[in-house]
Order: C-alpha cells, then sequence, then structure tokens
C-alpha cells in the first residue's frame, strides 16, 4: 500500500489483511511514517505487517528510469512519489519470495475481502486482475466533468484495487498520471487483463482544485490516446508525430465540447459549474503545452525502460532467510537501505 494519508487512513487495509491473514506491506511518506503506522496497526493482534518511510530521495538502488527524467523540470512533470512506491514494492515481493500481491489504495474500502482472494485467485492466466470500482468513479477530472454534463464515462481497473503476479510480472509504473494504465500495457497492446469483484472509492471533490487537472492532463493524453488508438485497431508502434498531432487536437475539441454543455445550458450556471469551467480551463491551458514530440519522446522512454526493468526485475533472485524473527519483507527492505518496522516485540503473538 502506498500512504500518503495519516496512520488512521490504513484501518481498511488493516481489516482485510487480517481477515484474509496476508501481510500488509505499508510504504509511507508525506503525512504518513512508519512509526505512526506501528502505533496504529497494532492494535489489531493478528495482523502481520511491515512499514517502510520511503525515503525523499528514493531507492538508490532502483534502476534510473528515462520516464522520471525526461520531461526535465518542466510543468509536464508529475510530481508525487505513488508510482515510485508501487515499484519499490514489486521488488521487495520478488526478493522476499511473494507470488502474489494486490495494490490497494488507502481511500479503497473493499466490502468483502474475499474479492481480494477471487482476484488473486484468476493470475494464474492474466497479468493484472482489479476489482470494479464502484461508489465514487474513479476517473481523471476531464472525465468526472464530461460525466457530470451528462455524457456516458466508463472506467478501468487501475491500481487503487489490483492484483498481480509478484514473481513473473515485468512492468512497472511510470512516474505519471495513469501510470496503472501504463503498468498494464504489453510490448504492442494491452496485457491479459481481468476484472472481479467490488471496491469503493472514498468520495472528492474533482473540481476543489485546478492544479488537479493541470497535474493530470499529460498523462491523461497519453493513456486516453493509447486507448484509443487500440479501439481503432492500432498498436503502441502506430503512435507517431501525426498520430499525436490529431489526437491532441481531437483532445482539445472533446474539452471544448465539456464546456459547451455548461455554457449554452438554458439555465444559470451554478457555482459548481464555475468550478468545473475553472478545472477544464486549467486542462486546456495545460494541453496548450503539450506538443506532438513530447508525447513521443515520452513513450520511446517508457519503451527504454520497459526493457531496463525487466531485465532488472529477472535478475533478482529470492533472499535467504534472515535473522530470527525477521521476515522476507524485512530481509527484502534492509537489502535496499530501508528501515523496516513492524509490531513491537511486547505486543507480538505468542
Amino acid at each position: 500500500m502506498p500512504s500518503a494519508r495519516r496512520a488512521a487512513s490504513l484501518k481498511e487495509a488493516g481489516r482485510l489483511a487480517e481477515e484474509l491473514d496476508a501481510v500488509l506491506l505499508v510504504l509511507c511518506s508525506r503525512h504518513s511514517d512508519a512509526a505512526s503506522v506501528v502505533r496504529a496497526l497494532s492494535e489489531r493482534p493478528k495482523l502481520r505487517f511491515t512499514a517502510v518511510d520511503f525515503p525523499a530521495a528514493g531507492v538508490p538502488r532502483l534502476p534510473v528510469l528515462d520516464t522520471s527524467t525526461v520531461l526535465g523540470e518542466s510543468r509536464l512533470k508529475r510530481r508525487t512519489d505513488t508510482s515510485a512506491k508501487r515499484n519499490l514494492g514489486l521488488v521487495l515481493a520478488r526478493v522476499a519470495g511473494w507470488k502474489r500481491v494486490v495494490f490497494l489504495d488507502d481511500d479503497i474500502t473493499v466490502p468483502e475481502a474475499t474479492d481480494l482472494e477471487r482476484a488473486a485467485a484468476l493470475l494464474g492466466t492474466r497479468d493484472g486482475v482489479g476489482l470494479h470500482i464502484g461508489g465514487f468513479p474513479d476517473n481523471s477530472v476531464v472525465c468526472h466533468a464530461n460525466r457530470e454534463t451528462g455524457a456516458k464515462q466508463d472506467t478501468f481497473i487501475g491500481g487503487g484495487a489490483l492484483a498481480v503476479p509478484a514473481d513473473r510480472i515485468d512492468s512497472f509504473f511510470p512516474e505519471i498520471y495513469n501510470e496503472d494504465w501504463f503498468f498494464l500495457l504489453g510490448e504492442t497492446m494491452l496485457r491479459p487483463v481481468g476484472q472481479v469483484g467490488v471496491a469503493r472509492q472514498r468520495e472528492y471533490d474533482p473540481f476543489a482544485s485546478p492544479d488537479r487537472a493541470r497535474s493530470e492532463e499529460f498523462g491523461d493524453v497519453l493513456a486516453e490516446g493509447l486507448f484509443a488508438l487500440f479501439d481503432d485497431g492500432g498498436k503502441i508502434g502506430d503512435a507517431d508525430w501525426a498520430y499525436w498531432k490529431k489526437f491532441l487536437e481531437a483532445r482539445r475539441a472533446f474539452i471544448d465540447e465539456i464546456q459547451s454543455r455548461i455554457e449554452n445550458r438554458e439555465d444559470s450556471i451554478s457555482l459548481r459549474d464555475k468550478h468545473i469551467l475553472e478545472s477544464l480551463n486549467a486542462s486546456k491551458g495545460r494541453l496548450g503545452y503539450i506538443q506532438p514530440v513530447h508525447c513521443v519522446r515520452y513513450i520511446e522512454a517508457w519503451q527504454r525502460d520497459r526493457v531496463r526493468w525487466r531485465a532488472f526485475m529477472n535478475g533478482i533472485r529470492p533472499m535467504r532467510p534472515g535473522a530470527p524473527g525477521e521476515t522476507p519483507i524485512d530481509v527484502a527492505a534492509r537489502r535496499f537501505g530501508l528501515v523496516p518496522l513492524g509490531r513491537p516485540l511486547e505486543l507480538a503473538p505468542a
């Protein structure tokens, strides 16, 4: 679990892991820290867990990825560590010898814990199995605006509740919005994936700040552009300069259409509508900085990273058991210079 909120937000993950007798790995940053997580989770007597503070500078022994540097410090760069945490989770799972892992965000609730078991059970023939996100839809700001103005808007499985085969998956999460979509792509198109069960995302206001729309736009353009290409029978290699030029024009027209539904209403524009328009204008403002060459270069960097990451993961071998009382995930964390924290010894079950 990539954790950035206060430790209280881990209550659901603790319940699920305890009920399933699974190990919970929490990777902490921002408002979350390992010591606070340990205090919160130790209230569950049967829960097995490890908490690790994710280094602000990253984990030195992991590969340096072009997708994290190709955008430089431009306004297109996404400045979160969610992707890096998920990648670290994959690496630690491989080192610890885990076969299956479930990624779960700290704003997700899974009413039936057995849905996670059902998802994991399908991994023999699939590279990812996500739960259907019910409750509040899992979409970008632009897609939320599309739905709220009366258009049909689909969702896709994502990293918020996703089971993957840790022992054989060779994909990674690039540092970009919609990183989970990229994780689920193969050499030319979508990997074999599935969906089962139900999860619920905590409700939030996607239009509370235009900054959310700005930060999402580049990743939304790339992911939506590639999936539109797949729908038309194309493959990743078909996404050249000319394709992105055409898609960027279509993206602007799409946002314009959403805005027009609000602006052309017969009744007066509400405060909510004004916030939606502000977010859509923010998306269009960021879209104006995106050129076809940015899209081409990022996809090329991502393809290079796929080769680099695959070689790295294929070189990992499960580690031997550590000192008495040390779990495989603790051993894995220490191998990468991290400090794993678990239940205090005096609170450990006999």
